[in-house]
């Protein structure tokens, strides 16, 4: 396989996989809708961070023990099923009324950046991705760790442009999406996928 070819089937599958909804995509869309184009950027800029983790620990190795390591797995796949549920549980039980309602101090603490980056971070399929994922797309005697941090920045180039449109869809309804009704069904909502993606996390197997 060429390089040309290589950057080409990547950026298909990558697109592909990009645009599959999933929790990235629930937790801009629930940010852009509540907190607002700002917070949703930096829960996407956190979520893009979580990656460039994964495509570090790949590039050196790190990735590989997650895939061979039946412990090393279990811990982080567990640790990723209680931050999503701890997350889930949050909206689901205490949803906003209304954007106005977030004070400073809230607004201190809730650190959407952190909360995209832990996302990922502690989501192993992430890193089961990226660890069998990547290695198609090298050619042949091209250096490695190169190769796969420029593939991954491909892939963030993709997710931003995705989240994005995502952020921009939102402004037309903000007004609609903004009423209190909303917001708790949002919260609501959200709180419950990510208690489904904490569940499909926790039984899952390599």
């Amino acid at each position: 396989m060429s390089v040309m070819d290589s950057l080409l089937a990547f950026t298909f599958a990558a697109t592909l996989l990009t645009l599959t909804p999933g929790l990235d995509t629930a937790l801009i869309l629930r940010t852009a809708t509540v907190e607002g184009r700002k917070e949703a950027f930096k829960a996407q800029m956190g979520i893009n961070t979580g990656c460039l983790i994964w495509g570090a620990m790949v590039a050196f190795g790190l990735g590989a023990l997650i895939a061979v390591s039946e412990l090393a797995y279990n811990i982080l796949k567990y640790c990723g099923a209680a931050y999503l549920c701890w997350l889930g549980l949050n909206m689901l039980l205490r949803p906003r009324r209304s954007f106005a309602a977030v004070d400073a101090s809230e607004t201190k603490s809730q650190n959407w950046f952190i909360k995209g980056m832990f996302g990922n971070v502690l989501n192993p399929k992430v890193g089961i991705f990226y660890v069998s994922f990547l290695p198609q797309f090298i050619p042949q005697g091209q250096p490695l760790i190169a190769w796969t941090f420029g593939l991954v920045f491909i892939h963030l180039l993709l997710g931003t442009c995705w989240s994005t449109l995502l952020i921009s869809a939102t402004r037309p309804l903000a007004s609609f999406l903004r009423k209190e009704k909303v917001i708790r069904w949002m919260d609501r909502c959200t709180g419950m996928v990510f208690l489904l993606f904490a569940t499909r996390l926790a039984l899952s197997k390599r």
